[in-house]
């Protein structure tokens, strides 16, 4: 079973009308747990996969990441979402194949559920390919972009 963001978009719908006050939805594929927050909104999410389904766009990512070149990871999203390389439409990107970045560096942002996750670069480098589009729904093993390690 693959959720589309129309597929959450509409449970989180369904769940701003019930009276539940949390939500937990497991399959083999995933865990997902939301609850409600004050205000009407959901402010804490977990997400976890527990098995890599045989999709041919995560095989590619695999591929990717399989193939890095000594000196080089691969950053991935914290979780599934769409991913968005700029804060905002219009905005310059975070970043660009030959930006330096810092581990704490936001690179891209993932929305879920309405929140906006941000991406780290997750260590200190240049990045040197970018896989991911923005706006593009992406999947936690997805490769976002490839970083070349800096001392």
């Amino acid at each position: 079973m693959n959720l589309t963001r129309e597929d959450v978009a509409e449970i989180v719908g369904l769940l701003d009308k019930s009276a539940f006050d949390e939500l937990r939805l497991e399959t083999d594929k995933f865990k997902l747990t939301l609850r409600r927050a004050g205000a009407g909104g959901w402010t804490q999410e977990n997400e976890t996969r527990a098995a890599a389904p045989a999709d041919p766009v995560l095989a590619v990512a695999k591929e990717a990441a399989a193939a890095l070149e000594p000196g080089t990871i691969a950053i991935k999203p914290p979780l599934m979402g769409t991913f968005y390389r700029a804060p905002k439409p219009g905005a310059a990107p975070f970043v660009e194949v030959g930006s330096v970045v810092a581990p704490d560096t936001a690179i891209g942002i993932v929305e879920t559920m309405k929140l906006m996750n941000s991406v780290p670069a997750g260590a200190r480098g240049v990045i040197e390919a970018i896989h991911a589009q923005n706006g593009e729904f992406v999947e936690q093993d997805r490769v976002l972009m490839i970083l070349r390690l800096q001392p």
